[in-house]
């Protein structure tokens, strides 16, 4: 019988049912090619005279039979894998059926049906998700497994309002879905089914039928867990996860994260130990970091994306935790044992554009949906991927509960957002003709930037102790001021200006530095209109940019103290720290993600690896006085904890400061950014400061210098003090008690 033909309709006898009224043709090939909006009104049971109708779509089956109260009735073929039937009976009843697919029956099985059960998603749920309110949307859309009306499943929900069908389709059904098509539930663009027997582990796509009639399948956007690349498919996940962080949880809100140290080691996990599963870092990383003193660490993005050289920012599934290196459950006992540890934990997250891959988001239901229909706004010009439509509510809520989901299930305690400044700029990488102003005719993006307030204040209303961290590199105002006073509301701000503008310093030579003083000390004139963090991040050391000890002029000796001196000068400026792998042991290789950082560079049997150790040692001790120093965090955000003491020293290449904490304790940070020793160098300090003991010198011998240090304490005469200065060196000095 061919796939669509309407058999005859059989006479009831012993064992089989009466025939059913046939479908109307219309509903019937639209239910059979994957069109139809409400299959449920069409299979199941229903009353019709006579008693109730009974019709199943089971494409490949001999057989089908109904069975109540444990009497088995067959069903007649339709053709098409439609089986159907009429029993005598006054009411719906609980029902089975049973399915065979060999001439003989051998292979009977008794499965629920999915069509005689209520829709498992509630009306509030639908509500907001209408409204673009729902801020555990993970709970709503998706795949969950549940027990529903007494029986365990899945229930299956996705958004495609231009769907004109949506169909089920997974390693339970041969990747067809033809047996299992979704319902419309109407206005909120939502499909859902329940399918029973489907549990955890299952994979599956949604295939969806275009209004232009196309079919195609398409990986759940809100998967909490894929499959590994080069495999696409969605996986059906509940977490099990026990959480042993309790007493992180509850205090790492207790001091504002503007006043307490914040000293970040940022972190690709994929390379960081190539080959290491989460669960093997999580025997590691925590004792890595600890080692060397670092409050966070960050991870460049960890949601799923399909090709790794994108180092994770191109994701096409943004809930789920890459599979590359174990479940989410795994990703959850990395991040458990980081916090057991003392550390925190804070993800790269990438709202700004999405890949175009058609197995994912990019014209998901056949038309733009989370990407904006104008061609003009949906292109991101440099990264050949699509933006979010800001502007939408139900993409806005997908990003806006995304955000909170990463915090909520993961317990992640920051986000480090992406690409701020493509989202809020209209004429981001574009030329005239090629975007439209807003409705005030300016370059703003309006709906970015309500996204954005949106989801800062979402964040830290549902998350207490969690920071958000901006990636903005232009002058916009007020990106770390609340929104409730027109801010942006972030926490954090990476401080793009003081990273280009000191790199591009320390990449000169000494002769010529002098020509450049100003980009040292220019970062003071703005460091207090944000809330900052000074990062050395991933950018700075691939493309040919060169690793930090490689950016710096002269021989090996002059790079690496050159390398110390910029660390020093980094870890007493205003603003937290972050700092790349590889640059804590000054390697000279840039970044790949290929092999990640040079471990070789230490092993013992190393000709050099006392030069990469002191480095290493270096950090391990800037971050332990650092924290140990509340002058240099605890004022972060307050001009009054800084002070010049030497900013126009041009010609000597000297610059030196007084940071302040809460009860007035002073640091005082000289840096000589000249490979000359200055004996008897003359510096104004305060008076009330009997003598100052140095405490850090990164030109100490175990750090690979030259040791030229101050091993006295050093007392003030007529307001000033006298140092040696060593050789491209920091030193920090402490009041003496």
């Amino acid at each position: 019988m061919a796939l669509h033909e309407t058999s005859r309709p059989e006479p009831a006898g012993p064992g089989r049912s009466a025939a059913a009224p046939a479908l109307d043709q219309a509903d019937r090939d639209r239910l059979l090619s994957g069109a139809h909006h409400d299959p449920h009104a069409l299979l199941g049971a229903h009353p019709v005279p006579g008693g109730i109708a009974f019709r199943a779509l089971r494409p490949f089956a001999r057989a089908v039979s109904v069975v109540v109260d444990g009497e088995r009735t067959g069903l007649v073929s339709e053709g098409g894998g439609l089986f159907s039937g009429v029993l005598p009976l006054d009411a719906i009843p609980a029902y089975t059926l049973l399915v065979s697919y060999a001439e003989d029956g051998s292979d009977e099985r008794e499965v629920h049906d999915p069509y005689r059960f209520l829709p498992a998603l509630g009306e509030l749920d639908l509500h907001l998700v209408r409204e673009g309110r729902h801020e555990e949307l993970w709970k709503a859309l998706g795949a969950e497994p549940m027990t529903h009306q007494g029986v365990t499943g899945t229930r299956f929900t996705v958004w495609a309002p231009n769907a004109q069908g949506v169909r089920v389709a997974g390693d339970f059904t041969c990747w067809d879905g033809t047996a299992f098509p979704m319902r419309s539930l109407g206005a909120s663009g939502v499909w859902e089914l329940f399918l029973p027997g489907i549990g955890e582990g299952a994979r599956y796509k949604f295939e969806i039928t275009s209004r232009y009639g196309g079919r195609f399948l398409k990986a759940d956007p809100m998967a909490r867990r894929a499959e590994v690349p080069p495999d696409t498919a969605s996986i059906v996940h509940a977490s099990h996860y026990e959480w042993g962080d309790e007493r992180w949880m509850a205090h790492r809100g207790d001091v504002p994260v503007h006043q307490a140290p914040f000293s970040v080691y940022e972190v690709h996990l994929p390379s960081w130990r190539p080959g290491l599963t989460y669960r093997e870092l999580a025997e590691q990383l925590p004792a890595y970091v600890n080692d060397l003193g670092f409050t966070h660490v960050e991870f460049m993005p960890v949601a799923q994306h399909p090709f790794a050289g994108s180092w994770g920012y191109q994701v096409t599934s943004f809930y789920a935790p890459t599979a590359r290196l174990g479940t989410p459950d795994d990703f959850k006992y990395l991040v458990d044992a980081l916090h057991q540890a003392g550390i925190g934990v804070i993800v790269d997250w990438v709202p700004a554009h999405f890949p175009k891959d058609d197995w994912a988001l990019s014209r998901f239901d056949g038309d733009p949906l989370y990407e904006p229909g104008d061609a003009r706004r949906a292109e991101h010009p440099d990264w050949g991927t699509f933006e979010f439509d800001y502007g939408r509510t139900e993409v806005r809520n997908f990003l806006v509960a995304n955000a909170t989901y990463w915090c909520e299930e993961f317990h992640i305690d920051g986000l480090r957002v992406d690409a701020v400044a493509s989202m809020l700029y209209l004429d981001y990488s574009r030329d005239s003709g090629q975007w439209a102003p807003n409705a005030y005719g300016g370059r703003e993006d309006l709906d970015a930037m309500a996204f954005l307030q949106e989801m800062n204040a979402t964040v830290y209303r549902r998350n207490p102790g969690v920071v958000t961290i901006a990636e903005e590199s232009t002058a916009w105002g007020g990106v770390t001021r609340p929104t409730d006073s027109g801010g942006l509301g972030f926490g954090l701000k990476w401080n793009m200006g003081w990273m280009h503008d000191s790199l591009e310093y320390v990449a000169k030579e000494p002769v010529h530095r002098k020509y450049h003083h100003n980009e040292m000390t220019f970062s003071m004139v703005y460091a207090y209109s944000e809330n900052y963090v000074l990062p050395i991040s991933h950018d700075e050391v691939v493309h040919g940019k060169q690793a930090l000890v490689s950016k710096m002029p002269g021989d090996w000796w002059q790079r690496r103290a050159n390398h110390r001196a910029y660390l020093g000068f980094m870890w007493a400026h205003p603003g937290k720290q972050l700092l790349f792998m590889g640059q804590e042991f000054a390697q000279g290789a840039e970044w790949s993600e290929a092999h990640g950082p040079e471990w070789w560079l230490l092993d013992p049997g190393y000709a050099w690896a006392g030069d990469h150790r002191g480095v290493q040692d270096l950090v391990r001790d800037l971050n332990a006085f650092y924290r140990a120093t509340p002058a240099l965090w605890e004022r972060d955000t307050d001009p009054g904890g800084f002070q010049w003491v030497l900013g126009d020293a041009a010609d000597d290449n000297v610059f030196a400061f007084l940071r302040f904490g809460a009860d007035g304790t002073a640091l005082l940070a000289v840096s000589n950014f000249s490979p000359v020793v200055r004996h008897d160098y003359r510096l104004w300090a305060p008076d009330h400061v009997v003598a100052w003991q140095e405490t850090l010198n990164t030109d100490a011998a175990r750090y690979g210098g030259s040791d030229v240090t101050n091993p006295d304490p050093v007392k003030p005469q007529d307001g000033h003090i006298r140092l040696t200065l060593p050789p491209l060196a920091t030193v920090w000095l402490s009041p003496r008690p």
